[in-house]
């Protein structure tokens, strides 16, 4: 049997992509905020429903062009997640900012905002959270949190393209926030990412932080990065908006059709989205509880002895990666929920180009772990 992935790329018709690199080609501009970086910039903002939007040639450099742009004090603390990806610490150590790692809520595994309270010292400077597989924090609360002790809140969105909160986008809460365009992705850029931000004053800084810090020809204003998304990128973008809601309408029934039959599996539990969230439909991910007669490691193997590569997102967590866990503080954290579930989460093959007779076979392992190998995907 094929492989079936954890995702695929979402990718445009190769004409359309080419008649762009046509254009590109005849105006000899590649990179340095060409037309087609400027087009894309302006759709994304009402796509996301967000005043102002950065383009960066991946998230990673936007992340850490965010956490720069909110002048965090040097050796300060940022209370974040472990159950993430490892961008979002690193990005804080390479601010020379110390993470802090708080718990999880078990539904939505994103920070636990009730327990953020309780790590706030006098050198904390501010609030990293992230949308894992596209639930949204506790936005509201963190804010209060944020107001009470005069702290920035900065968003890791990598997962959350298109995501609302009551008809709001999701990259409008907090001071900044950041999304990926990985090829992972739902909507992508090949490789890219973008800051989102209310305060209009920031665009000039990020602006300038992403070049190198350079303001004109002989003026060099601040100690920058080269983050510049080229032309090519922009172009794979121009041509993914107009697609990446039809990836999600086949996401979504795909969602259905897992949620139907796997609802049914004592031993499956299907973390469910909050009230009035539009689902960015990035991930599927499942939860393999203790009375599930195999472990989520074991079940990851048998999948993948039959070609089909699910993902233990997110393990390890990053308070077992060797630059953090030797740390006493990390050492000391309470993070029971982060423990539990790095050992439960499993990401299922998600993407709109996924037959049902595969799915159907997934959810066939699913029911009947002790499969005997004998059955085949269509």
């Amino acid at each position: 049997m094929d492989r079936i992935f954890v995702t695929q790329p979402l990718l445009p018709d190769i004409k359309d992509f080419v008649a762009h690199v046509e254009d590109i080609w005849h105006s000899k501009w590649l990179t340095n905020m060409g037309t087609k970086h400027n087009e894309l910039e302006t759709k994304l903002k009402n796509v996301l429903k967000v005043p102002n939007v950065s383009l960066f040639n991946n998230g990673t450099i936007a992340l850490l062009t965010a956490l720069k742009a909110m002048d965090l004090p040097y050796g300060s603390e940022v209370i974040t997640t472990p159950f993430t990806f490892a961008a979002t610490p690193h990005c804080i150590v390479w601010n020379n900012c110390k993470p802090v790692f708080c718990d999880i809520e078990p539904n939505t595994m994103t920070i636990d905002a009730d327990r953020i309270e309780d790590l706030i010292t006098p050198n904390t400077s501010a609030i990293l959270g992230v949308h894992v597989y596209g639930f949204p924090c506790n936005v509201e609360k963190i804010d209060k949190i944020a107001k009470k002790y005069n702290l920035k809140v900065i968003y890791d969105a990598a997962h959350a393209f298109s995501t609302e909160i009551n008809g709001k986008g999701i990259g409008t809460f907090g001071d900044i926030t950041m999304f990926s365009f990985h090829a992972t992705k739902l909507f992508n850029t090949i490789e890219g990412g973008c800051l989102t931000y209310n305060d209009e004053s920031l665009k000039r800084k990020i602006y300038n932080l992403r070049n190198f810090g350079i303001q004109s020809e002989e003026i060099v204003e601040d100690v920058g990065i080269n983050g510049k998304m080229n032309e090519f990128q922009a172009a794979m973008g121009l041509e993914n908006l107009k697609i990446y809601k039809e990836e999600q309408e086949k996401r979504a029934k795909i969602k259905a059709f897992y949620d139907e039959h796997l609802s049914k599996i004592k031993g499956i539990r299907i973390p469910k989205m909050p009230d009035g969230i539009t689902n960015s439909y990035q991930y599927y991910p499942i939860i393999i509880e203790d009375d599930y007669p195999i472990t989520r490691d074991e079940l990851y193997d048998r999948f993948k002895e039959q070609n089909i590569l699910t993902r233990k997102y997110f393990y390890p967590a990053c308070n077992d990666y060797d630059c953090y866990k030797n740390d006493l503080a990390v050492k000391l954290a309470d993070l029971s929920v982060v423990n539990d579930l790095k050992h439960k989460v499993l990401c299922l093959p998600f993407y709109g180009n996924l037959n049902f007779n595969k799915m159907d076979f997934i959810c066939n392992m699913l029911s009947n772990c002790h499969f005997t190998g004998d059955l085949k995907c269509q």
